[in-house]
């Protein structure tokens, strides 16, 4: 059975037969698509070979938290199946400043709005296959270092791409974050917020898909999207977003650690194909000790 026969099977079974999928660009783990139904209606449903217990539950969870308490924009949740989820069809974006000035402002709202009580989540999220550790925090730096970089060191990937000294320049830098990166409150956060998350409705407003909530600092999701691919007008997010809410000194500096916690997934996953490894040791290089 095709992936594609899979989604039509497991569409059918929950009473929505299936006319045509047109399948999705960019998702790594699922079989997705904008699906025609018999009766007409379009809807996007993704599914899994073998589900992930509770994926699909909480990034409904999490498109219903930024749209609910953050204010952004997120496709309604039709179904939220253990094998299937299924949302509201939204369409591709497009480019250009307006785009990403609309979105600035939309993140900026967000991060200014939606304040955590604490750093973490109520619910481990996934990230790709692999859980995303919520467990709360009082302290953003050591939230950021256990749950978002140290976590990652136990992963055979990561175990067999880093030797001692990398893994243990890796520990230097958490024990450095105090003097690296200000405090900051705990807000909500899409976590994922990388290019091929964002979508558009029928008016091209931005749309978020595929989140990983947590309440942690806002310059993940802004570490996210800066060091994804460049595209026209992109330059106009950072802009927007510091018309509402100001950026803190040093800002851009900081971007690539607070990416740290995406690449060392990627390794983890075993998707290095694009030198995630040698980022991190170029981070790590200042924190190695004789």
């Amino acid at each position: 059975m095709t992936e594609q026969e899979l989604l039509r099977r497991r569409l059918a079974a929950l009473g929505l037969p299936v006319r045509a999928v047109v399948p999705a660009r960019g998702g790594v783990i699922a079989t997705a698509g904008v699906v025609t139904l018999d009766d007409g209606r379009q809807v996007f449903a993704k599914t899994l070979a073998v589900p992930l217990d509770g994926l699909f539950e909480a990034e409904a969870e999490g498109l219903r938290a930024l749209r609910e308490l953050g204010g952004a924009a997120t496709p309604e949740v039709l179904i939220a199946a253990p094998e299937v989820l299924v949302l509201a069809a939204v369409r591709p974006r497009g480019g250009g400043a307006e785009y990403w000035e609309a979105l600035g402002r939309m993140i900026a709202d967000m991060h200014t709005t939606a304040i955590g009580p604490r750093f973490g989540w109520h619910r481990d999220g996934w990230l790709g296959r692999m859980r995303q550790d919520n467990t709360w925090h009082d302290d953003g730096h050591r939230f950021f270092a256990q749950r978002r970089i140290l976590r990652w060191l136990p992963e055979p990937h990561v175990v067999a791409a880093f030797d001692k000294a990398e893994r243990q320049a890796l520990e230097h830098l958490c024990e450095a974050l105090p003097e690296l990166v200000p405090p900051q409150p705990p807000t909500l956060t899409h976590g994922d917020l990388w290019s091929g998350n964002l979508l558009a409705d029928h008016d091209g407003t931005p749309v978020l898909v595929d989140p990983a909530v947590s309440y942690t600092w806002p310059e993940v999701d802004l570490g996210m999207l800066w060091c994804s691919p460049a595209e026209p007008g992109k330059e106009r997010f950072f802009d927007a977003y510091a018309e509402v809410a100001p950026l803190h000194d040093g800002w851009r500096d900081r971007m690539e650690l607070m990416f740290l916690r995406e690449v060392l997934s990627t390794i983890a996953h075993g998707d290095d194909d694009w030198g995630a490894a040698a980022f991190v040791r170029r981070l790590i290089a200042p924190f190695r000790r004789r």
